[in-house]
């Protein structure tokens, strides 16, 4: 297995993967620049590793959710090197891949649960609620009890857990954090690859790499137009 994974859900993230281990990974925290920044990453991680892109056997895209104009360089970006290169496309929950980095960086502060809150702007949140069984099994010993879904911070049903993500660093009155350590905001690339190379090898399904959107994107198209009469 080579597996390329990518993620524009906030940050620019890649990294490669050979079933084992991570071999390469790049990020970069630049919101307003996904389009340009995210050819270069993928280009510089195959050469750290070596590698070239038909080399590649897999691809795993975080499909959200997320704002509409990020995500979808990542999910174009992806669906096209799958095309060019004949190799399937998946698709990974980019709040999973925000929950397994928060439990790889502090497991027992997250160990009765948490909830991820990531940034929708609009002064709301996506987020989704997680159980923990294993904490010190970042891939595996946790599951997605609720969501994922949008809304105001306030609003988050987080029945008193704590919170993790670019959301609960905005709104930390409404979704304060874990005491202790100082969790990552955004996903780890690395992690991201982990998780579905983890999932492909034992054969448990990935989701297609169809964005997550939640909501309509703010451009809409124009209604007709209007007769104007003399």
């Amino acid at each position: 297995m080579l597996l390329l994974a990518l993620d524009t859900s906030a940050a620019v993230g890649v990294a490669l993967h050979d079933g084992t281990s991570v071999l390469a990974a790049r990020a970069e925290d630049d919101p307003r620049r996904h389009t340009e920044l995210l050819a270069p990453a993928v280009q510089a991680v195959l050469e750290e590793a070596g590698a070239d892109r038909r080399d590649l056997t897999a691809i795993a895209v975080g499909v959200g959710p997320a704002p509409f104009t990020g995500l979808r360089v990542g999910l174009v970006t992806a669906r096209t090197l799958g095309l060019v290169l004949g190799v399937p496309v998946h698709g990974v929950c980019s709040l999973d891949a925000v929950a397994a980095t928060a439990l790889t960086a502090a497991p027992d502060a997250l160990a009765g649960g948490f909830v991820v809150a990531t940034d929708a702007r609009r002064r709301e949140v996506h987020w989704g609620r997680y159980a923990v069984e294993r904490a010190h099994d970042p891939l595996r010993g946790w599951t997605r009890v609720e969501g994922p879904a949008v809304g105001a911070a306030a609003d988050v049903p987080t029945g008193g857990l704590p919170a993790v993500g670019r959301g609960a660093r905005l709104y930390p009155d409404a979704l304060p954090g874990p005491e202790g350590p100082d969790v990552p905001a955004a996903l780890d690339p690395r992690v991201l690859a982990a998780l579905a190379a983890d999932r492909l090898v034992r054969g448990e399904p990935l989701l297609p790499p169809d964005p997550l959107y939640l909501r309509r994107p703010d451009a809409t198209e124009p209604g007709a137009a209007k007769r104007v009469t003399a």
